[in-house]
């Protein structure tokens, strides 16, 4: 069974995509910028949209049934390789104990210039018996 989770960018019925889709145990977070109520927010801050994208993440897997526990793999798209270590530092505060595959790649635009970075995320959702 396929369930779309809808979130509040201004593309996704522009473009045509969810926010989240889950099927079974597998949750797929499409790419997610620091846009909040249609503003892009921490304009100039690498680290600052990367913990709003995260958070805009975590809400999106828990409309889905998921936490941030059960994210297998992250994607980040920066537009500047050099903010790396920013990116990364916050990537550490929430994903350090649970260690998904991570891909960090510099790219040479994303859909609003003021976006310095995208993140998608993969999850699968693991049962009680599971996490034991």
């Amino acid at each position: 069974m396929r369930r779309n989770i809808g979130g509040t960018s201004p593309w996704e019925a522009r473009v045509g995509y969810s926010r989240a889709v889950r099927v079974g145990q597998h949750v797929s977070v499409a790419g997610t910028t620091a846009t909040v109520g249609g503003e892009v927010v921490h304009v100039g801050d690498p680290a600052g949209q990367t913990r709003v994208i995260l958070e805009i993440i975590r809400a999106a897997l828990a409309e889905a049934g998921a936490s941030l526990d059960d994210v297998v793999r992250t994607r980040l798209y920066v537009t500047d390789i050099a903010h790396w270590e920013e990116v990364g530092q916050v990537h550490a505060e929430v994903f350090g104990q649970i260690r998904p595959a991570a891909t960090l790649v510099q790219v040479a635009a994303l859909i609003d210039p003021r976006h310095l970075i995208e993140i998608e995320a993969d999850a699968i959702v693991a049962s009680a018996v599971e996490r034991r």
